[in-house]
């Protein structure tokens, strides 16, 4: 169970949201295991996620609370056809890698 938002947080994620562009498009296909499946990885990725309804946007009202609840994630706004979610990363990936998570040497493009 997610531990619940407060309004500082919640408003800080729309306010970050606003700059995003949507990662990915509810189709034809709905919720289908493999559109949850990705949303989740996304999620693992981004933490913040903005999705937008292509398809079944008259369903829109209970499908994202739905999507939110199978990806474990908050559903932070949903506004016209487009919803955002966002799932914090396990702390386990913080300690991995400190620093801005890298890991390890970059390798420039001029061969240095």
């Amino acid at each position: 169970m997610l531990a619940p938002l407060t309004n500082s947080q919640i408003r800080k994620f729309k306010a970050a949201a606003q700059l995003l562009e949507p990662m990915l498009k509810v189709g034809k296909a709905g919720l289908s295991e493999g559109f949850i499946r990705t949303v989740s990885d996304t999620l693992a990725q981004h933490e913040l996620v903005k999705i937008k309804f292509a398809d079944l946007k008259d369903q829109k009202k209970e499908l994202a609370p739905l999507l939110a609840e199978k990806t474990g994630s908050h559903l932070i706004m949903r506004v016209g056809n487009v919803m955002v979610l966002h799932r914090p990363r396990p702390a386990a990936d913080e300690t991995r890698h400190p620093a801005g998570g890298a890991q390890g040497p970059i390798a420039s493009s001029d061969g240095r």
